[in-house]
């Protein structure tokens, strides 16, 4: 039996509306480079990973000053995104179709995500190296959770013991998740993670704790959360990052 293959896909033709800026989140910058530069960094520096697909939405006037930074003998593949996350990834998974192989592995990461480490990447893969379904970094829900009404009144106060807030990458083999985001489009739902249209499928995705500093930038104060960590990783050492 052949090695497995890893592929990485990146979808980054989001407008990160709720940061309030005119540039997409993921062309903020960050500690010298653009938000997205720091994701794509890590996923084509990790040997595993011999290619990366990236989706962007027609006209982006951002990503050509990123492409021009990045230093890799890997392929970078650059598709059209879609009007939402499920249609930029299902875009990048049929570009993958055309030279990798339907039990190859994708990983699957957001732009917004630029704190990512080896040694996550490293857990991921091998916990998953066997699995017949895949699965997805998560790390377990800390706080306490409130159910509330229309008028914003608490009505229960949910068991959170067996809750995770699921990150990424998610990690699927490209034939499985390119049918199961298939099937989950044409039924008309648009799922906001890879993991909930294997579900769909019928599957049950293995979770695999992650760091918690993997953070996504969704509201301003995130930049300043991930600059904290980017600037420990570089400092810290190889076994700590």
């Amino acid at each position: 039996m052949s090695a497995p293959r890893y592929w990485a896909m990146t979808p980054a033709a989001g407008a990160g509306k709720r940061m309030r800026t005119t540039i997409p989140k993921q062309y903020l910058p960050l500690v010298g480079r653009p938000v997205i530069a720091h994701a794509l960094d890590t996923l084509l520096s990790y040997p595993p990973v011999i290619g990366l697909v990236v989706a962007i939405s027609p006209g982006d006037e951002w990503w050509p000053e990123v492409a021009a930074s990045m230093v890799t003998d890997k392929p970078l593949q650059v598709v059209a995104g879609g009007a939402e996350r499920c249609h930029s990834v299902l875009n990048g998974l049929e570009t993958l179709w055309k030279w990798a192989h339907p039990d190859d592995w994708v990983l699957v990461h957001d732009a917004a995500r630029p704190c990512l480490t080896t040694s996550d990447l490293d857990r991921l893969l091998v916990e998953l190296a066997d699995d017949p379904v895949g699965g997805l970094l998560a790390v377990p829900v800390r706080d306490t959770l409130k159910e509330v009404d229309n008028a914003g009144r608490v009505t229960a106060t949910v068991d959170r013991s067996r809750l995770w807030h699921a990150l990424t990458p998610q990690m699927f083999r490209l034939g499985m998740l390119r049918d199961a985001l298939r099937a989950t489009l044409e039924t008309g739902w648009l799922v906001t993670d890879e993991a909930a249209a294997i579900e769909a499928a019928g599957f049950a995705p293995r979770l695999v704790e992650g760091r918690a500093d993997n953070v996504k930038i969704t509201r301003p104060e995130d930049l300043a959360l991930a600059e904290f960590y980017l600037t420990r990783h570089s400092t810290a050492t190889p076994q700590e990052g």
